[in-house]
């Protein structure tokens, strides 16, 4: 199968994106105790129209974060490119591939794939389909809550191994 990777820790293909990675602390960032409370209905940094505008820019995913028990969102909204590897993405189907340190949650366009994007185990790759049927122009909201671990007791710091869209084209008679 045909295979294409745009790297969106590479300042390249985040041109090609149009996009920028954002972060900011917390389950909800900005709220009393970064929004942890007894009880809650979810993050509201899941929504492709949350605003995140007061966020950080980053720069390196892969860049430690310490803050013993952290809650971290990732945030980035992308443009679909017409061609990726010198092909057009149209026959394609896009993922977005990942591994989060220690742990992590994806949603794409505010949409959490329950079987796949969830958090699946310490440091287990993930990859999840943002599109089987991409199309140029197409905007893709992905935002990525991670985890340092283990959570009654952490070490080590946030950060995300890699970041990718990937496109697969399924060639006639396959």
């Amino acid at each position: 199968m045909p295979r294409a990777t745009l790297d969106l820790q590479n300042a390249g293909d985040l041109s090609a994106v149009g996009g920028q990675w954002k972060f900011a602390y917390g389950f909800v960032p900005g709220e009393p105790n970064e929004g942890f409370v007894n009880e809650a209905e979810g993050s509201p940094c899941r929504l492709p129209d949350y605003d995140d505008s007061g966020w950080e820019a980053c720069e390196d995913l892969a860049a430690w974060r310490r803050r013993g028990v952290s809650f971290i969102w990732y945030r980035i909204k992308a443009t679909l490119p017409a061609t990726v590897g010198g092909r057009s993405i149209e026959g394609a189907r896009c993922l977005f591939e990942s591994c989060i340190d220690d742990y992590g949650e994806i949603w794409i366009n505010g949409e959490c794939d329950r079987e796949r994007a969830t958090v699946q185990g310490f440091n287990v790759p993930q990859r999840v389909v943002v599109s089987a049927e991409p199309k140029a122009g197409d905007e893709v909201s992905i935002a990525i809550l991670a985890m340092n671990g283990p959570l009654a007791a952490p070490g080590g710091a946030v950060f995300v191994r890699y970041a990718t869209l990937a496109f697969e084209w399924r060639e006639p008679g396959y």
